[in-house]
């Protein structure tokens, strides 16, 4: 095992060795980017997911609980100034617990517990500032429970009761919330902090309390609080309706005129007040038998002379008469009849329309437009307008200036060619980029490939060095017969000699060509070899 790995890594500082100088660069580059990169990622994929252990901490109980995180070896991350403590969510409720068991967070003293610490000898003053502390700490508790509001302050002013006085101060109060991040308070809380703060005070009314928020927005105002929430309640309504009112209409015409080509204008008075109606209607039955009945007849008949008169100048009466019989008869019938009343009790909802005003007006160079009296009809039904009540209506046919809408398409263009084109040069810096790695590593590749094909080029294997080696050694053996042969004495006799010119420039050019080009000669060899197992088959 030791020899494969020994073996191994001196293969690796082999071919580390024929890399050049930029292939050992970027490898060395590479290395340490995934070294580093290796780094980071095992960092963060060791790091636990925080989870908010408490929040909205004093900052007592705060440098308490992190002194008792500390001393259990326990990570945890301080946020919003302190505030709030992140510990690993998989110790949340562990930790919890275990903070509960030594009293963490104590908190402050507010709430009713301020007034278990009265003793006997508390005077009246600082019994009454006891109550009223311990009032403004529950109602800041239960009203820091609604939802979207992360802390609350309450300050109440409770005049103190005379009995002498015949006009008494009603207290009032003003609150103070602070929202979550994101989070706004609907006018529904609003008033439920409004109700919640003067029903928990005696001989508060709802117009006595200020509710402000953290951003120094004032959400009622003492004083006006139910018309102020109604009003504003009444004001949301009315933009509503009339955006819903303009969206139809708009959307209407545009059918008829063109996407952009009219304009509506929508202003409406509706009534918020709520009114009760009383009816109350008579009516009788004649099927129906009468509860009482009654009937009353006077007759008079007789002979003789009436006497009688008229009052004349003066009022003197002037003797007038006749004489023969007299007839008189009255007859009177008196009847009383059940009768029905019907009451009727009518509450108008708040909301109705008192009084509505339309605007529409149409790009002229629509020919569409010029037909305003049908499109003045078709929004009239279409709103359902009434003369009767005020409505009014009004539509006009004007070029629209278009400068704008021009310029803006004119920017959205540039701003979208931009875009496309820095998208075009990212896309090309990122193939460049690309591209370039990639040659890089086909030239790495190629120079490597070439410096191995030259290294198994000058490489001899042992047959051929035993084969060059056995050459040499010819040679040499032949070089030296000849020396011997010049040095006998018959040679010494004859005269100096020479070797022969063709064999010492042979002999020459093979050491200089075994030198020189040992890749030729190595292949020279290799045919040689091949030749002789051929002839030995």
């Amino acid at each position: 095992m030791v020899d494969r790995l020994k073996r191994a890594l001196g293969r690796g500082v082999e071919g580390f060795k024929a890399f050049s100088a930029g292939q050992k660069a970027v490898l060395v580059v590479a290395v340490l980017a995934l070294v580093v990169g290796g780094y980071f990622f095992a960092s963060w994929a060791s790091k636990p997911t925080m989870a908010s252990l408490f929040s909205n901490l004093s900052a007592t109980d705060a440098s308490a609980i992190v002194e008792k995180l500390g001393a259990a070896n326990v990570e945890y991350e301080l946020a919003d100034g302190g505030a709030t403590i992140m510990v690993p969510r998989d110790q949340v409720y562990d930790l919890r617990l275990q903070m509960a068991g030594q009293g963490l967070p104590a908190g402050e003293d507010t709430g009713y517990s301020l007034l278990d610490k009265q003793g006997v000898t508390t005077s009246e003053f600082m019994q009454h500032v006891s109550y009223q502390r311990a009032l403004e700490g529950e109602l800041a508790s239960t009203i820091s429970s609604i939802d979207g509001v992360e802390a609350a302050t309450v300050h109440l002013a409770l005049p103190q009761k005379d009995v002498f006085a015949d006009d008494q101060q009603r207290p009032t109060a003003s609150v103070l919330v602070k929202t979550a991040a994101g989070k706004d308070l609907t006018d529904s809380q609003v008033q439920a902090i409004i109700n919640l703060v003067s029903s928990s005070v005696e001989g508060m009314d709802s117009s006595d309390v200020t509710l402000a928020g953290a951003d120094g927005s004032v959400l009622a105002k003492g004083g006006q609080t139910t018309t102020a929430a109604g009003g504003d309640s009444s004001s949301k309504q009315t933009e509503a309706f009339e955006d819903d009112m303009q969206d139809s209409i708009r959307t209407m015409l545009e059918q008829v005129v063109g996407k952009g080509k009219a304009a509506v204008t929508v202003t409406a008075d509706l009534d918020y007040d709520n009114t009760q109606t009383k009816t109350q209607t008579y009516n009788s039955d004649a099927n129906t038998q009468p509860l009482a009945e009654s009937q009353k007849t006077e007759t008079f008949s007789g002979n003789g002379n009436a006497v009688g008169g008229v009052l004349g100048p003066d009022n003197i009466q002037v003797p007038s008469g006749s004489n023969g019989s007299n007839n008189y008869e009255n007859s009177t019938t008196t009847k009383n009849n059940a009768v029905n009343s019907v009451t009727e009790t009518r509450n108008s909802a708040p909301g109705a329309i008192r009084r509505m005003g339309i605007a529409v007006l149409l790009d002229s160079n629509v020919p569409a437009s010029a037909n305003t009296a049908k499109i003045q009809t078709l929004v009239q039904s279409a709103a359902a307008l009434d003369t009767t009540r005020g409505d009014s209506l009004a539509v006009t046919a004007l070029p629209f200036d278009e400068s704008a809408a021009k310029a803006a398409a004119k920017e959205l263009a540039e701003s979208q060619a931009a875009a496309k084109q820095a998208q075009m040069m990212g896309t090309i810096k990122s193939g460049a980029a690309i591209g370039l790695i990639a040659l890089l590593m086909l030239i790495a590749a190629f120079v490597s490939r070439k410096n191995r094909k030259k290294q198994q080029r000058t490489t001899l294997t042992p047959s051929e060095r035993l084969q060059l080696e056995e050459m040499q050694a010819a040679l040499e053996r032949e070089r030296m017969r000849e020396l011997e042969a010049a040095n006998s004495p018959a040679a010494i006799e004859a005269g100096p000699t020479r070797l022969g010119p063709d064999k010492e420039t042979r002999q020459r050019e093979i050491a200089e060509m075994v030198e020189k080009q040992p890749e030729e000669v190595a292949q020279l060899l290799r045919s040689w070899l091949g030749d002789r197992r051929e002839v030995s088959r």
